[in-house]
């Protein structure tokens, strides 16, 4: 049995913290929100979770929200399992992550990202694809770069 460092290269090197800008767009490119976030992707030692990542959103207006993912891990797959999220993650090349999930709250709707990390490990190009009944509405795009 291999740990999550051995079977998931690609994700481990996005271990640390990130910083950037979330841009939600309707299908016809519009700006529909935006907002700023700080996310921190661990690898404890000794936890029930080998992977653990916290969310830290930030908008104009002074709203603020933070969201925790524990995951676990098996067979070249990371899965969540939260009261928030239902999913899965895996690589599909050498800089790739792709994690598809849906919101308990809201089971017609589904979203699948892709993760894109660059050669020097220091910037992230990420694209959620929302779909409510199997039918893209809108995108998110995200920019972001480690914190130093």
């Amino acid at each position: 049995m291999s740990t999550i460092r051995e079977g998931m290269p690609v994700l481990v090197r996005h271990e640390g913290d990130w910083v950037g800008t979330y841009t939600v767009v309707d299908t016809a490119g519009n700006i529909l929100d935006r907002y700023e976030s700080h996310l921190s992707c661990q690898f404890p030692e000794n936890s029930p979770y080998p992977y653990y990542q916290i969310n830290r959103y930030k908008w104009s207006d002074g709203k603020k929200e933070e969201y925790e993912f524990p995951g676990i891990y098996r067979d070249k797959t990371l899965f969540f399992d939260t009261e928030r999220i239902l999913g899965k993650a895996w690589e599909v090349d050498d800089s790739t992550v792709i994690l598809s999930f849906s919101y308990k709250t809201a089971p017609e709707m589904s979203l699948y990202e892709m993760i894109q990390i660059s050669p020097d490990n220091n910037y992230r190009a990420r694209t959620w694809h929302w779909f409510k009944n199997h039918q893209i509405y809108q995108r998110t795009l995200i920019q972001e770069e480690r914190l130093r």
